[in-house]
């Protein structure tokens, strides 16, 4: 098993958006916007991912945090109240922690695909056998 530890700039990101993705959510609780529960789930998800993404040693690690970002895109578009919250009907902090929320997720969507691809394709590259044929010792 090849377990990358060293953080590239695309795995930095992928972490660095999902907190951000959790400030705006944070933000949105902030300005009142009703959650189901408390703790807003939202935060405490996206936490959680950065946590993992940030702490995990194998190569697909990034690939949580794309999932995450696109499983909080997936909600807000699917949500009557997502358009708008980003378009401002709701205030302008909603609209700002939407927007910050939203900018974040992307980001670790984004991030956390190139990185995992990165991952995989170094990973391939160090395993790969020498292309040059071996010398045959004469006898």
């Amino acid at each position: 098993m090849n377990v990358k530890t060293s953080w590239s700039w695309p795995r930095a990101a992928t972490v660095v958006g999902l907190l951000v993705g959790a400030l705006g959510i944070s933000i949105l609780w902030w300005s009142g916007i009703a959650f189901p529960i408390y703790p807003p789930p939202g935060i405490i998800i996206l936490l959680a991912g950065t946590l993992f993404v940030g702490l995990a040693p194998w190569q697909w690690a990034p690939g949580i945090g794309a999932f995450l970002g696109l499983f909080v895109i997936v909600g807000f578009l699917i949500s009557p109240t997502g358009i708008p919250y980003l378009l401002g009907q709701h205030g302008p902090a909603v609209q700002i922690g939407t927007l910050i929320e939203i900018t974040g997720v992307l980001t670790a969507l984004i991030a956390g695909l190139i990185a995992t691809q990165a991952n995989y394709r170094t990973s391939r590259t160090d395993e790969a056998p020498d292309p040059t044929p071996m010398k045959r010792s004469s006898e």
